[in-house]
């Protein structure tokens, strides 16, 4: 039987690891992301870093980071180095193929700039099969990675296929604004209409330009529709968008030798705002080129510099080629001798320093990747330990659960007395499990990986209890808890439903993980059961019985719940075992129920108060009353008393902020040794 149930206890903590891990990967690539989204790169990659040597995201989902941060950095050759990592590496969770979708996108991407067409190919291709096959996959990869693919389509000869992937990355981004009418969904339509516009006048087919050019204007335009953009903020980008929408059709119309349809397009350009900066300028000499009106082109070209300058753009080889060539044969096509001769001469020096400056880019790209690799090494190293550790730490609590249920069984036939003993046992097999888990974590290296599960621990649990209170005329309701060890079992929880008020505050026995996993159960019963509308006592009752169920670590908590009509001010509770609570400046006298979680089949017993509006209800945990401070004085149930009663207070935020002020003030700096959890309440009069 006991190998059944440790079979069975295995099983189930590796379950409950893997979703653990999911919700955890998950949780660390959205702080990943804040720091991306803040611009705070440096921070970003130490704490994909971090996280990746506590095991919280994989290598995967940490080397597609890696690849983020050096896109950022406009490295794109040490980008497209961990870009491919990620596409070597296993996908083992939804999360991995979510960061592969993302790096198939942007490594397809780089490399289609870059002019490799087979080689984006081969990205792009293999990454949308991938997604088919595993169903993971939004609209926006699909429509990317399609658009990608007709573009290297496009400028191989493959003008049918190129037309089968726009049209098909066309309906993905439909089906995207279908799902998202949000600013960024619209947004991401326009700009993919945009480059499939784009990549067509590139390979001079201007007729299916024209087609693209009008679906991007017609978007736009949809757009400009939308309430939600009728802003101050989107005049910019909607005058910019027109902008570069004419451009393109000037290009286009002159292509085909429409050239007063060009004429046109290019003085529609010029009425808006965006032709007079100087993007807009740069842009419009590729109608202007094409048209071959040079001298206008050349003085465009003035504005080059500054706009390099506000782009921050380095005068790589590529950026020669793109800007300054361009910039020297519309100076000699206009006749502007002497600027072209300048603009050759500063070219050929600019040369020198672009190439030097390559150089010395590769070697620094070199020797990244062999940091990189050592990196890589040690994390390997410290992973293998972490491992290592973990299995004695789970070796020793196998151990100790075949005790206890060893203890359990022999004891569950005694009586009530020894039942009580058995409880006690458990009490000292728990701090057994205690003394092992702090000798392990003094020993292990590992300490940033405690430090980053204790944080999401934390988030997690502060995420179940409320951080929102009310806001109904007449009712105050405001609640604090503060763990003593980043996580806890403290909890509180409030229900309002029509004019019904359900609330309710407990206190796991033990501290840390074990005891904010039990809390979480807790409050689950208490809000499912409360849904149901029913008394304070039933809800006891019912907690109870699920949370004896199988729970051979002995866990209880203590809790008081409450239900109050709003109407009528009267007030229905159940008090399990927990401290009485503070009504009208005095303790409150409370039916004696034992607490949740330790005999099955207990009926706990409720009480009711007739009215207590206009008097305020101040709930608390011991983490309150028995806090201490250097010399191990208690903060103390008179001490309580007295401040609540002295003091006068315009809210119930008010009562609780100051009351942790006053126990700061009593420990003088001692570490609490408690959590530290309370709840205060008013109904006035006139609700």
């Amino acid at each position: 039987m006991v190998t059944a149930v440790i079979c069975m206890v295995v099983v189930m903590v590796s379950c409950d690891e893997s979703q653990l891990t999911e919700l955890k990967a998950g949780h660390a690539d959205s702080l990943i992301f804040a720091e991306g989204a803040k611009m705070r790169y440096d921070h970003m990659l130490k704490m994909t870093d971090s996280l990746e040597q506590a095991g919280d995201i994989s290598p995967l989902i940490a080397n597609r980071w890696r690849g983020v941060y050096y896109y950022r950095q406009n490295q794109y050759r040490m980008a497209e180095l961990y870009y491919r990592k990620v596409l070597d590496g296993k996908i083992e969770s939804t999360q991995d193929q979510l960061s592969y979708n993302k790096s198939a996108r942007r490594l397809s991407e780089l490399l289609l700039v870059r002019g490799d067409f087979e080689g984006s190919l081969q990205i792009a291709i293999p990454a949308v099969e991938k997604m088919k096959e595993s169903g993971i996959g939004s609209d926006i990869d699909y429509a990317i990675l399609l658009n990608n693919i007709g573009c290297c389509q496009l400028n191989l000869g493959q003008d049918q296929e190129a037309k089968k992937s726009f049209l098909s990355a066309r309906n993905h981004y439909a089906n995207r604004l279908k799902t998202d009418k949000s600013d960024r969904g619209v947004q991401e339509a326009v700009t993919g209409a945009m480059y499939t516009s784009q990549a067509y006048i590139n390979t001079r087919h201007y007729a299916d330009a024209i087609y693209w050019i009008d679906r991007t204007e017609t978007l736009l335009n949809q757009y400009r529709q939308n309430p939600n953009a009728r802003v101050d903020y989107f005049v910019d980008y909607f005058d910019e968008y027109q902008g570069r929408i004419e451009i393109m059709r000037a290009v286009a119309m002159q292509g085909q030798n429409k050239t007063e349809e060009a004429e046109q397009s290019y003085r529609n350009f010029l009425q808006t705002a965006y032709s007079k900066t100087g993007p807009g300028r740069i842009n419009a000499n590729d109608y202007l080129v094409a048209a071959h009106r040079f001298r206008e082109a050349a003085n465009n070209y003035r504005s080059l510099d500054k706009t390099l300058k506000d782009w921050g753009m380095e005068l790589s080889l590529d950026n020669i080629q793109l800007y300054m060539l361009p910039k020297y044969k519309s100076n000699k096509e206009a006749g502007r001798r002497d600027s072209a001769r300048v603009m050759g001469t500063r070219i050929l020096s600019l040369l020198d320093s672009a190439i030097t400056g390559q150089k010395k880019s590769s070697m620094a790209e070199l020797a990244t990747i062999y940091d990189t690799n050592e990196k890589e090494a040690e994390i390997t190293r410290q992973r293998t330990e972490m491992t290592r550790l973990q299995f004695i730490s789970m070796l020793v609590a196998l151990s100790l659960i075949v005790i206890f249920l060893s203890v359990y069984t022999w004891n569950k036939r005694k009586s009530a007395r020894r039942l009580q003993a058995a409880h006690e046992k458990l009490a000292d097999a728990h701090a057994k499990l205690q003394v092992a888990y702090n000798q392990l974590e003094e020993t292990t290296a590992a300490k940033e990986r405690i430090e980053s599960e204790v944080r999401i621990a934390h988030d997690i649990q502060m995420s179940m209890v409320p951080s929102v209170f009310p806001n109904r005329q007449g009712l105050d309701l405001f609640a604090y808890i503060s763990p003593a060890r980043g996580v806890g079992g403290d909890l509180y929880d409030y229900l309002l439903q029509d004019d019904t008020l359900y609330f309710c505050l407990g206190d796991v026995s033990g501290k840390g993980v074990p005891a904010s996993l039990f809390m979480a159960q807790a409050i689950r019963l208490f809000r499912a059961i409360a849904k149901q509308r029913q008394s304070p006592a039933t809800i006891a009752t019912r907690i109870n019985s699920e949370l004896t169920e199988d729970n051979e670590q002995g866990m209880f908590v203590t809790m008081f719940i409450g239900m109050i009509d709003l109407k009528t001010g009267q007030m229905a509770y159940c008090n399990a075992g927990h401290n009485p609570p503070v009504f009208d400046r005095q303790f409150m006298e409370v039916e004696s129920n034992a607490p949740i979680g330790l005999w099955p089949e207990l009926e706990y017993v409720g009480e009711t108060l007739e009215n207590v509006k206009g008097k305020s209800l101040f709930l608390y945990t011991d983490g309150l009353n028995e806090a201490e401070n250097r010399q191990q004085e208690q903060f103390g149930d008179e001490r309580l008393l007295d401040f609540l009663c002295q003091g006068h207070f315009s809210s119930a935020r008010q009562v609780i902020e100051l009351m942790v002020g006053e126990v700061e003030k009593h420990r003088d700096g001692a570490e609490p040794s408690d959590d530290l959890t309370m709840l205060c309440l008013k109904i006035n009069e006139e609700i």
